[in-house]
């Protein structure tokens, strides 16, 4: 095709992921064709810095030698085979090296594709294991206000954001929601959670920071008292460290902040250096050793037919290799302080109402835009001034972030801050 059949076919037959219909009319997306290191390159020729590393899931950038041979090896020797009832070895070596990398190593590891199918497991492990021990009464979630924990139906239970799931309302069992101000604040859990103490099968959090619902972030002291609380009442802890796990925030995952370890973590996205799908549930022994089938069936009947896929084992086993042996994730803490220390600033600037920053994450929140209905947000209009200058962003409402891959170059991050300073001005003035 050429490139304006392939715009128009586009148009006509794709259908993009949280995109509105009037962007897509457009029609002025770039086409993108190829990746190298931070960079994306379109159809046109153009080159743009891929500042939130597509979707935060390309933490070592695109093209990375290492990742691609390990994929290459493994095409050649096995494609695809099923886990049910049958191995292999790429799967086996990363659930081991996945169960090495938590406090407490005892873990099984369950396979998905994607983070909502490792959150969807989750659930369903923890509403199961109460009912492995017979207790039938723990039926509930709690979770935080403003979380987001991906777009299957149960994930959006416990991770319901009214603007992107309003028309779904009705189908979702609710969680018990536990107010952001509460975890900011680090107020005690007690004060809102004691109440369900007896019904909840788990508590549900994003560690440190909220991504999808704003990048809020809130202390890691938090998140210890919230531990405390499950292991004193019976209940569960799941860490949705699908956008923050594997250095994202200064340490491999971001719970391990508050000194705690989960009784079930779910990752995904960096897992492979987001270079192929997979995800994965990891489980504490004590929870997986109730799923045994004698003198009663309590087998976890569920899987994915991708799951464990050898190709995406094989990129998430050298990804893993990478982060270790390039020690990325002491250097995400270097490069963060340089990072926040470069972007502290920007809160001087007329149009911004906070600065706040996590590891290599860096966040300006808008003050509310008071841009008429002519022309568009000035969110998008930063959004815009970036692209003109060669970076791709992509703002949540009035939120700009920075999620740039871990191995980026120090040069090259204050050169993306002073784009993005830059570009606030120019989207100010607009």
């Amino acid at each position: 095709m050429k490139q304006e059949e392939y715009r128009q076919a586009d148009r006509d037959h794709l259908w993009h992921p949280y995109t509105r219909h009037s962007a897509v009319e457009q029609g002025d997306f770039p086409m993108i064709v190829r990746g190298e290191g931070l960079h994306l390159f379109d159809a046109d020729g153009r080159r743009y810095v891929d500042a939130v590393s597509s979707w935060w899931a390309c933490s070592l950038g695109h093209n990375h030698p290492r990742i691609v041979q390990a994929i290459r090896k493994q095409a050649t020797e096995l494609q695809h085979s099923i886990l049910g009832n049958l191995s292999h070895p790429r799967a086996v070596e990363l659930a081991s090296k996945l169960a090495a990398l938590m406090p407490d190593p005892n873990r099984h590891v369950l396979f998905g594709s994607d983070g909502a199918s490792a959150v969807e497991a989750a659930l369903k492990i923890a509403l199961q294991y109460h009912h492995n021990l017979g207790i039938t009464h723990r039926t509930k979630f709690a979770s935080l206000e403003e979380a987001y924990h991906g777009d299957t139906l149960g994930a959006v239970g416990v991770g319901y954001l009214e603007e992107f799931h309003r028309p779904l309302k009705n189908a979702l069992s609710s969680a018990v929601r536990i107010p952001l101000a509460d975890a900011r604040k680090n107020r005690d859990p007690s004060t809102r959670l004691n109440a369900h103490a007896g019904d909840l099968a788990a508590v549900i959090v994003e560690p440190l920071c909220l991504g999808a619902g704003g990048m809020r972030m809130y202390p890691p002291e938090y998140l210890a008292r919230l531990a405390d609380w499950c292991r004193a009442n019976g209940v569960l802890l799941i860490a949705d460290e699908i956008a923050m796990g594997f250095g994202r925030t200064g340490r491999m995952f971001a719970f391990e902040h508050a000194g705690i370890d989960p009784d079930i973590v779910c990752v995904g996205k960096a897992l492979s250096a987001g270079y192929l799908p997979i995800s994965a549930t990891i489980v504490r022994d004590a929870i997986f050793d109730t799923f045994d089938d004698i003198p009663e069936d309590r087998t976890f009947y569920h899987g994915h037919t991708f799951a464990g896929n050898p190709i995406a084992a094989a990129a998430a086993l050298e990804a893993l290799r990478v982060y270790e042996e390039e020690n990325l994730v002491a250097y995400a803490t270097e490069q963060g302080a340089r990072l926040k220390e470069w972007m502290e600033p920007l809160a001087n600037e007329p149009s911004v109402q906070d600065v706040r920053c996590l590891g290599l994450i860096g966040v300006v929140e808008l003050k509310p835009d008071t841009s008429g209905a002519d022309q568009p947000p000035r969110a998008r209009r930063v959004q815009q001034a970036m692209r003109e200058r060669g970076y791709l962003i992509r703002p949540l409402g009035p939120v700009l972030y920075l999620m740039p891959p871990l191995n980026i170059a120090e040069t090259d991050l204050r050169e993306m801050v002073s784009a993005l300073a830059e570009s606030i001005r120019a989207g100010s003035d607009a």
